[in-house]
């Protein structure tokens, strides 16, 4: 079970319920890792890992002489279902495809490699891991394209869905990406709350500076409409339509759109996420269409939906398929321009144009908060409503990676608590745990309660102030004449060792300015946290009691 110390914990309830659930369904085992290999002397494989290398050739190239945002798209999901049934051992859908970003493009002549594992399974559905690069033949060079988060169904020919068996993690990468899936399951899972949330609790920004462009569009401009006829080449091998396709469709249509508002050939930066509702089979008709929802300063929300029909029942749509793609256009020197501004018509444009300041606010949030890199970006972030939820995947997905690492070192022992530590380039990390007598889950709700920690934790005054040190805040913001040092991630870990016993694990990453004062005081801090950790287990003996009997009136 993970509790992370930081702010939107203590502060909402509400997130801490959803942590316990995750918690109770994603216990870690730690200790020593091998890398499992062969007796034979093999390196070791995934047993789900596909691989898929193509070389682009001129007919996957697009107007601007590059691999085709949509090629690639059929490629990715071809790897991602092979290994997803790899798994299963039976035919799988796709049912989604989380947020991708592009960071390079491809030119004819160079190599794709795609590989694809899957993270974990879950009852009937598994998520898929897919990591896409290219090499220049030539040099021998190679560059990272994106990675992409797949979720795929299982369906059997006896039943429409079927339970999977459990994944297995190996090594130390493995079971960090099992872990953190049950993080990732969850946010995509409150996605659609988010952004109802950020659109009635909090004011999005929707108006861009006059001075930035003078050129108004009118948003019904940019309006496009397309049929596909599924044929044989387009379907599986279970007869569906290849989801592959239909997202080469989609970037298709929405790249259309886009080169209406700018009147020029747009470059896809990021698509957010594919939804697949439902299938669609050969001999259908498929009615795709796109609209630009919103233009910023620099790029521009295209919405795509796509609707399933036979040619005697068109009234009869089935939506199958929706997605939002970011468009850019680059100049000659690979920047930005400015956009053209949108006009978006009553009703149903201006709520699409509205919706689509909250989608990039959040999209902001999450590839910051998720993606960034810490070497190079502040690790505080400001705090507010309409992040909490991506500030909570992230707190719990560093917690359960800084658990996952195998080279911890005793560094002291007293009084049956053990202090490690493990000390890399940019971070020094502490990890304190004692076996105490009581059961996992009552540990989980008293040590989760920070109302309750000042109790046995004299260095923790008031629970808001891991808020200051975890996010900037308005009322505290960052002093350019202190160095301030930063706590990467931190928070309890617990598991069930027996009926009776119980591991409680405290974890602290810190960033370099922490160092000084660890370094040169080794010992008395061991000491303070064995005292600290001492009164903790008499914090949790003392009222595991009262915890009991609230379970019982659950």
């Amino acid at each position: 079970m993970l509790l992370c110390d930081r702010p939107e914990l203590s502060l909402a309830s509400a997130n801490a319920k959803l942590l316990l659930a995750e918690g109770l369904a994603s216990v870690l085992a730690t200790g020593a890792l091998a890398d499992p290999a062969m007796e034979s002397g093999e390196r070791y494989r995934n047993p789900t890992e596909v691989q898929m290398s193509q070389l682009v050739l001129p007919c996957h190239m697009n107007h601007r002489g590059e691999l085709s945002i949509g090629q690639l798209l059929k490629w990715i999901d071809t790897t991602a279902c092979l290994s997803a049934e790899r798994h299963a051992g039976c035919p799988c859908v796709t049912a989604s495809v989380d947020d991708i970003y592009f960071e390079h493009t491809i030119s004819v002549g160079q190599v794709v490699n795609i590989k694809a594992k899957v993270n974990r399974a879950f009852n009937s559905s598994m998520e898929v891991g897919i990591q896409v690069s290219y090499e220049d033949l030539c040099s021998g060079k190679q560059w990272n394209v994106c990675k992409a988060y797949a979720t795929f169904v299982a369906h059997s020919k006896a039943t429409a869905k079927m339970k999977l068996k459990p994944l297995a993690p190996q090594t130390e990468e493995e079971k960090t990406e099992y872990s953190i899936a049950a993080e990732r399951r969850r946010m995509r899972l409150a996605h659609t709350d988010t952004i109802k949330d950020l659109l009635t609790s909090c004011t999005v920004r929707t108006e861009r500076e006059s001075g930035d462009c003078n050129t108004v569009v009118p948003v019904e401009q940019t309006r496009v409409e397309s049929v596909e006829l599924v044929l044989p080449p387009h379907a599986n091998h279970q007869g569906n339509t290849f989801g592959g396709q239909i997202m080469a469709w989609m970037e298709n249509v929405a790249t259309i759109a886009a080169s209406r508002l700018c009147r020029a050939h747009p470059t896809l930066k990021t698509i957010e996420m594919f939804h697949f509702r439902g299938p669609s089979q050969v001999g259908d008709r498929l009615l795709l269409k796109a609209i630009v929802n919103n233009a910023f300063k620099n790029s521009m929300e295209v919405g795509v939906c796509v609707e399933a029909y036979r040619q005697e029942m068109e009234v009869n749509r089935r939506h199958i398929n929706s997605a939002f793609m970011t468009f850019v256009v680059l100049d000659q020197e690979g920047q930005p321009i400015i956009l053209p501004m949108v006009k978006p018509d009553t009703g149903d444009g201006e709520r699409r144009y509205r919706e689509a300041s909250a989608r990039k606010k959040i999209r902001l949030d999450r590839k910051y908060i998720i993606s960034c890199d810490q070497t190079k970006v502040p690790l505080s972030v400001p705090w507010d409503q309409s992040n909490k939820v991506y500030l909570s995947y992230n707190n719990v997905s560093a917690l359960k990676t800084l658990v996952a690492k195998t080279n911890w070192g005793l560094a002291t022992e007293i009084d049956k608590v053990r202090m490690y530590t493990l000390e890399e380039d940019k971070s020094l990390s502490f990890r304190i745990e004692r076996t105490t007598n009581i059961d996992a889950k009552q540990a989980f709700f008293l040590l989760s309660d920070l109302r309750r920690r000042h109790e046995w934790d004299s260095f923790y005054a008031d629970p808001y102030v891991v808020a200051f040190r975890s996010v900037t805040l308005p009322t505290h913001p960052p002093n350019p004449a202190y160095t301030r040092g930063e706590t990467i991630c931190s928070g309890f870990c617990i598991w069930q060792e027996t009926a009776e016993l119980t591991k409680v694990a405290y974890y602290n990453q810190a960033t370099p300015g922490y160092l000084r004062y660890i370094t040169t005081n080794i010992a008395g801090l061991s000491s303070d946290f064995s005292l600290t950790f001492k009164a903790c287990e008499r914090f949790l003996q003392k009222n595991k009691d009262d915890i009991a009997i609230r379970f019982q009136n659950l």
